[in-house]
């Protein structure tokens, strides 16, 4: 507001203007001497008392007093256009320059003046110019009243005269200059902003505005003829004839406003859109503002109108204004008789367009407040949007589409039907091309729909409302159906709607994703809908508590389900509605009863109904339908509909049937509810019943073209009379009757349900009536409840959608948004666990990469791959997939496995992909100790970018030897090629291809099981014959990958092994040759057991049960790998010595140790290996003792080696009794006094006896060695292995195995050797022959406290002095041997002395001669006959001489018996790792020998 001036100032500029309108005055002759003229009079006058009004408050003086004469040259008919002009151009200053303002008195009168004035304005026309600038001036006035701040204090009547003059200006400007034109519609434009600009600050509350109360009677009740009487307003807004009147002189006066009367009888919105559409058909017909005379308006008249409508504007005029646009978007007019035609000003509906969006932005959320407004926007705005189109331009369609983007905006929660239908009758119609629609038209469609996609909540809100409403359509799956089928180019290129239908789609998936980042939800927590146990009726269901949004989703998705379900018994009960009652029966949505209350809801509000069937079925005569079609009448509220309104309702749910009985039962029941429900004009049902038949007929006689004689009104009316209970029906009625059915005809559906072809009438009154019952709007805003259904129905076509735009386009642009839209359905497919989808989006991504595609001879595969944007584009998303989103990927590891296939082809991974940080610093650690790192290549396998990849096995260095000579002859590579390899890397770069097995450890489970099979599958397997290089490198490759994920994922490494072992089983077993893949096998297994032992021990026993693989090895095969391989179990025992615990896993590991024995190369790793295990007994167990004693044995007896190492073998043999004596020490100290305590010890004592008769039984064979060094050092091991035995408390009774088994077989095959072999063959047997006699000896002597025990002490005795015996008389090479001959006697002196100074020898004689005294010195005899009297003397006596003959015999005898159970026995030794002790053969005395039995009592 600017700063007021002062009196004098104000003063001053009013009488400028005077001076200026006298001026014009003037230069007219007619005016130049009229001083007498009131014209000139009253301004002379004005400019004579203005100046005494200055003393007074200028605020206190009536404007009027200073309007006046200038409004009176503004009314008069007599001045010309120029003074007119003067006239208008000085109300403008005084309006804008604040002569007044709200605060002046008598403000309200002033402004009514200058209205009133001005609408009435008179003007001699001279020439067009001076016409349009009078009507320009007008215009410039009248906003500038409106714009005020006195512009709130107009009244109802004024504010409806500035839009009417307003509007007469535009509508008659179409003859005048393009400026008028513009500034006419600009000023209309204006005006309405300003209007409903103020649309909030009026009170919504009845008794606020005593005008605005009284808008609120007879808001929502509907009209005789069907339609929604949405409001009874007070002034209307008249269009006139503005024509001549008179000779010259133009006239811009409005007529009187209808009578209270002529406001009630207009019946609905649609007929008073219909009647001022004829009245501006009329006004167009007039032609534009002629010249001419009148006489002078009279003010008085209009001051003196009913008081209500002088007060201030309010809610009935914006309401009326509001409605006059809204009417002038209608497209269809009708004359009297009813007849309906196309109105063909296409100007008016796009202009009146341009107004109701400028109402409608300025007036946003406030509509909802005033029922009066949001009744029009329901139903008579929506109503003509959904029709103005048509006959129109695009430029039309495209402001329909934006005015119902903005009314979603503001007003979603009041339109939901409405919305509803225009989706379905407007956009999906236009967009898919049906009815003749043009190109631009489809365009314009579906860039609407694209605004609508971009809005977040959008898509949610359309499911919810919609697609979750059992009575509703399934919108948002027609919409994205709509969309995925618009992008896709079919039979011709890609065009600009494809593009367009793309980005809605891609801005539903975006917007999905965007939820997914800031209210995510738990895919877990999403409950899937079952089958109900028991009948419910579904129409009863409701949300018990529609604020909990868990209980409203709920709900909602268990209607959906119930809905999804009644489409699938609608498609039965289209074929068979027998079959179709059946199903719903089975799914308990229709009792197992039938009752035909239920049948009819279905029918009712099921979707998808074929409305003939429907229409046959109610027809049916049968008893059961009779009460269902009574039952359905019931499901309609026909209360304040008009008959025609109420049929048109009715039948819009089924076709009639072409019966005429059916078409009798059917309107029977129809007239029996109808009379229920409006009993106030009908006299009967049978009245009711005969007035419906008769509408129907005349509908048919109107409609149907091979009707050539149409029935006219009064023959309706005529065919009708006393059908009213004797009486005739109210003659309005029938007129209105057959008005509406000429005017709209009652369309029958002929669709099955599955789609619809226009709105009629009939739909509209349906959709209106429903709207009152639907449940309210659901705002989604930015949660993501039902994202997970949504996305289940739009991913397949959204990928095939996109997919197909991804083919045919070449836009780097549209590209990338492709690419963005897979990743963004990746991320929600994984937000949901649905794999799926994944899985389909990885094959489409994959197809794209032309990875896939066979390789031309003609082409390079890497130049194609590089100058192919599309398929660089699609190897990076595919492979950001992988690494983001590899959880949820299965079936499509396959396909991503064949890229990478591809890619290690044609050399463009890198050398890292099958590394992991531990081998890197292994190796690292081996390369500083100056090793090469076991199973390492020495040529990487993965070759780098600029080499030829070369097998990494020993027998390809022959092949790529041969390749030396063609590669060095071989071709430059062109800039070209350069260039594409770098693209191509680059690209490769990007794809991060390696991080997919490095990070599998990051992988869930299901998913990583799937890549490793998937990965198993692509390898392959190499046949035994016809295996191409390239297929053996691809195995190797493949394996290499599976290596790598089962080490980085040791953790779950349970997932993994069995199908990794059978696949390196089938790997070996089918392997005869050397090569690169079953090296790799074999290495990778070594190499997964030395890095998962330590961390897997429950798996312990399953990885080295693994290696026995290698044992399966072809012999061609071991024999090239072995060294490497020992060399790899060193370390792994070396590594894992420690975590190796089960008797399985050292068998294992022994078995492949005690094999290198055999193998040159390899004996030396293997030795190594063995000596790091039993050296000072490091790693001798229970579990592994025997196993390691098998695996010395191996080494001690090979010749492979130098005999040191055959030496260190039995040292390493000899060692290991002392860890047995810790073992034997260890649980003896442990054992404590109870039962169970003491069982257990003597079990691990008897098993350690038994490993300790194991050990010296080993010992044993390898004394038999062929090498004299190795031979010696056995027996002298044996010895000291056997001469601890009493750290060992082994039981005395295993004495006797020890000598039968050990000792004495030792004795005979040192024997047999010496007398069958030649020196040659084993040379120094006469040392060899010693060192066992006197290991014997010493172990006799060393035990013999045990061995007199023996129960067969006897024999044992014996059977030694048999073999000493034996020994002496043995003839080797010819003759006896001197050391033997010399020893034999010493030692046995030793012994009978040590014997007879223990008691053990001690003369005693016996009646048959054989006591222990006489059979040892038979014996004795045979070995040295002087040994007796040497030392015994005095013990030989004569009887003992006299019963030499029959002792001989007996001791004969015995000796033979002895010896053969002696030799027997040691044979069995050699078949039986363990024997028991029991089992030993033992040769009893004749008779008790009390010696022995008295020193073992002492």
């Amino acid at each position: 507001m600017g700063l007021r001036r002062d009196n004098g100032a104000l003063a001053c500029m009013v009488v400028a203007e005077v001076g200026a309108v006298l001026t014009a005055m003037r230069c007219n002759a007619r005016w130049a001497g009229g001083y007498d003229d009131p014209l000139i009079k009253g301004l002379k006058e004005l400019r004579r008392k203005i100046f005494s009004w200055i003393r007074h408050p200028w605020g206190s003086i009536n404007p009027c007093h200073y309007l006046a004469p200038f409004l009176e040259v503004v009314r008069s008919d007599e001045t010309g256009a120029f003074i007119t002009g003067a006239a208008l151009s000085a109300v403008y200053k005084i309006l804008i320059s604040q002569v007044f303002d709200a605060g002046t008195a008598q403000v309200r009168e002033a402004m009514h003046a200058i209205v009133e004035s001005v609408t009435s304005c008179r003007f001699e026309v001279t020439d067009p110019g001076s016409e349009e600038a009078v009507l320009m001036k007008i215009l410039q006035v009248l906003l500038a009243c409106m714009k005020s701040e006195m512009g709130g204090l107009l009244s109802h009547r004024d504010v409806c005269n500035i839009v009417n003059t307003c509007f007469r200006v535009v509508h008659q400007s179409g003859s005048k200059s393009e400026l008028l034109q513009s500034a006419a519609r600009q000023t209309m434009d204006e005006l309405v902003r300003v209007i409903f600009a103020h649309l909030s600050n009026f009170d919504p509350l009845p008794g606020q505005n005593s005008i605005l109360a009284s808008s609120h009677e007879g808001k929502d009740t509907l009209a005789k003829n069907g339609s929604m009487d949405i409001y009874d307003p007070n002034p209307s807004i008249v269009l006139v004839d503005v024509g001549s009147l008179g000779n010259g002189t133009a006239d811009l006066r409005e007529v009187d406003f209808n009578t209270e009367a002529e406001r009630l009888a207009s019946v609905s919105s649609v007929k008073s859109a219909a009647n001022k559409q004829a009245k501006l058909k009329k006004l167009s017909s007039s032609g534009s503002l002629k010249p001419g005379k009148a006489g002078a308006g009279n003010d008085t008249e209009m001051l003196g109108e009913d008081p209500q409508l002088m007060e201030p504007y309010g809610i009935p005029c914006i309401a009326e204004i509001f409605d006059f646009l809204c009417s002038l978007m209608s497209v269809i007019d009708s004359d009297t008789s009813g007849q309906n035609y196309i109105l063909n000003d296409e100007d008016l509906p796009q202009f009146a367009l341009g107004l109701v969006n400028s109402a409608i932005e300025l007036g946003g959320q406030s509509f909802s407040h005033h029922p009066k407004l949001l009744s029009l926007i329901q139903d008579e705005l929506f109503r003509n949007l959904m029709q103005i189109w048509m006959p129109y331009n695009p430029i039309v369609l495209s402001m329909v589409c934006t005015t119902v983007l903005k009314l979603y905006h503001t007003l979603q929660r009041h339109i939901k039907l409405q919305l509803e239908a225009f989706f379905s009758f407007v956009i999906i119609r236009l967009t898919q091309g049906n009815f003749g629609a043009s190109y631009q038209q489809q365009e314009i469609a579906t860039e609407a729909l694209v605004d609508f996609c971009h809005q977040a909540q959008f898509m949610p809100e359309m499911y919810t409302n919609f697609d979750c409403n059992i009575s509703c359509s399934n919108t948002f799956e027609n919409l994205v159906n709509l969309l995925s089928k618009s992008s896709l180019p079919v039979n011709c290129p890609l065009s600009a709607n494809h593009i367009l239908a793309l980005e809605g789609l891609l801005a539903v998936i975006h917007s999905m994703e965007d939820r997914i980042d800031t209210m995510a939800v738990d895919s877990s927590k999403i409950s899937t809908i079952s089958e109900p146990s028991v009948y419910v009726p579904f129409w009863t269901l409701e949300c018990e508590n529609e604020k909990d949004p868990a209980c409203l989703v709920e709900f909602l998705r268990r209607q959906k389900y119930i809905k999804r379900q009644l489409m699938l018994g609608a498609d039965h009960f289209n074929k068979d509605p027998k079959k179709g009652f059946q199903f719903l029966q089975g799914i308990h949505l229709l009792p197992e009863n039938l009752d035909p209350r239920s049948v009819a809801y279905f029918l009712r509000y099921a979707t998808g109904l074929d409305k003939n069937v429907v229409g046959d079925f109610l027809g049916d005569h049968d008893g059961f339908c009779l009460q269902v079609l009574a039952e359905f009448t019931k499901t309609f509220d026909f209360s304040n509909m008009s008959l025609d309104a109420a049929l048109r309702t009715f039948l819009e749910y089924f076709r009639l049937p072409g019966e005429a009985q059916k078409i009798g039962r059917i309107l029977d029941a129809f007239a029996e509810r109808y009379y229920e429900q409006c009993t106030d004009v009908l006299a009967s049902k049978d009245a009711a019943f005969l007035l419906s038949y008769s509408v129907i007929l005349l509908n048919t006689d109107q409609h149907n073209l091979q009707v050539k004689k149409r029935m006219t009104e009064e023959d309706f009316i005529r065919n009708l009379r006393a059908a009213n209970g004797n009486e005739d029906f109210p003659r309005e009625m029938l007129k209105e009757l057959y008005r509406s059915v000429v005017r709209d005809e009652i369309r029958i559906s002929y669709d099955s349900g599955a789609g619809v072809s226009e709105m009629t009438l009939s739909r509209w009154l349906d959709l209106v009536h429903r709207s009152q019952q639907i449940m309210p709007y659901i705002s989604c805003e930015s949660q993501s409840l039902f994202d997970h259904d949504m996305f289940t129905i739009m991913s397949g076509p959204s990928i095939a959608a996109i997919s197909v735009v991804f083919d045919n386009a070449e836009d780097e642009d549209i590209l990338n948004a492709c690419m963005d839209g897979f990743l963004a359905i990746a991320k929600i497919s994984s937000n949901y666990h649905r794999e799926d989808i994944v899985d389909d989006l990885v094959v489409s991504l994959c197809k794209f990469t032309t990875l896939l595609n066979p390789i031309s001879s003609f082409e390079d595969p890497i130049i194609a791959f590089a100058e192919d944007i599309k398929a660089r584009m699609a190897c990076i998303t595919v492979f950001t997939i992988a690494n983001r989103f590899g959880d949820y990927i299965h079936g499509g590891w396959r396909n991503i496995l064949d890229c990478i296939f591809q890619l290690h082809k044609l050399n463009l991974l890198p050398a890292r992909l099958v590394s992991d940080t531990i081998d890197d610093q292994e190796a690292a650690s081996d390369l500083s100790q100056g090793k090469v790192p076991f199973g390492g290549h020495s040529t990487p396998l993965l070759a780098t970018s600029g080499s030829k990849r070369r097998s990494a096995g020993l027998m390809s260095r022959f092949s790529q030897l041969l390749l030396l000579e063609s590669e060095e002859h071989r071709s430059h590579p062109t800039e070209q090629e350069v260039a594409a390899h770098q693209v191509a890397l680059q690209t490769v770069e990007n794809c991060h291809v390696d991080s997919i097995f490095s990070d599998s450890k990051f992988l869930q489970a299901d998913s990583l099981s799937q890549l490793a099979k998937a990965l198993i599958l692509a390898a392959g397997r190499v046949q035994k014959v016809h295996s191409s290089p390239e297929d053996e490198d691809m195995a190797v490759f493949g394996l290499d990958l599976l290596i790598t994920i089962t080490l980085n994922n040791r953790d779950r490494i349970m997932l993994l092994w069995q199908g990794i072992y059978d696949h390196l089983a089938g790997i070996v077993q089918i392997s005869t040759v050397p090569g690169a893949l079953v090296e790799k096998a074999v290495f990778g297994l070594l190499r997964i057991c030395k890095r998962l032992l330590p961390y897997k021990e429950d798996l312990a026993d399953e990885l080295l049960r693994s290696l026995q693989l290698i044992l399966k090895l072809d012999a061609r095969v071991a024999d090239v790998y072995y060294e490497r391989i020992t060399q790899e179990v060193l370390q792994l025992v070396r590594a894992n010595a420690g975590h190796i615990r089960s008797p399985i896993g050292w068998r294992t590991i022994s078995s492949l140790l005690s094999i290198t024995a055999r193998h040159p190369e390899a004996a030396g790793y293997g030795f190594e290996a063995l000596h790091f295990i039993m050296h000072e007994g490091a790693h001798l167990t229970l579990a592994n003792y025997v196993l390691w004693l098998d695996a010395a044995q191996a080494f001690a007896e090979s010749r492979l080696g130098k005999v040191e190492r055959s030496v260190q073998a039995l040292d390493l043999l000899a060692e290991s009794v002392n860890s047995l004596a810790c073992w034997s020490e260890l649980f003896s100290k442990e054992t404590k006094p109870d039962t169970g305590s003491r069982e257990d010890t003597a079990k691990v004592s008897e098993k350690i006896g038994q490993m300790w008769m194991r050990l010296i039984l080993t010992l044993q064979k390898v004394c038999g060695d062929q090498r004299e060094e190795v031979r010696n050092h056995a027996i002298l091991s044996l010895q000291q292995c056997v001469l601890v035995a009493d750290r060992i408390q082994v039981p005395y009774l295993i004495w006797a195995d020890c000598f039968d088994q050990v000792i004495f077989v030792l004795l005979d095959d040192m024997l047999e050797i010496a007398l069958r072999y030649s020196p040659k063959e084993f040379r120094g047997m006469d040392g060899t022959l010693q060192h066992a006699l006197k290991f014997m000896s010493k172990v006799f002597l060393h035990f013999l406290d045990k061995l007199v025990l023996l129960p067969n002490f006897r024999a044992l005795w014996l059977a030694l002095l048999g073999r000493m015996e034996m020994y002496m008389k043995a003839r080797i090479r010819g003759k006896c041997s001197e050391k033997l001959q010399e020893s034999i006697p010493e030692l046995l002196k030793n012994m009978l002395l040590i014997m007879h100074a223990r008691g053990v020898l001690v003369y005693q004689s016996s009646a048959l001669g054989d006591s222990l005294w006489e059979l040892t010195w038979h014996h004795v005899h045979g070995i040295s006959p002087g040994l007796q009297s040497e030392l015994f003397p005095e013990q030989e006596t004569q009887p003992l001489l006299e019963g030499k003959s029959s002792i001989d015999k007996t001791a004969a005898e015995d000796n033979a018996g002895v010896v053969v159970d002696s030799c027997n026995n040691a044979k069995s030794a050699d078949r039986t790792v363990e024997t028991d002790p029991s089992s030993a053969a033992t040769v009893q005395a004749s008779e008790p020998d009390t010696v022995i039995q008295n020193q073992a009592a002492q």
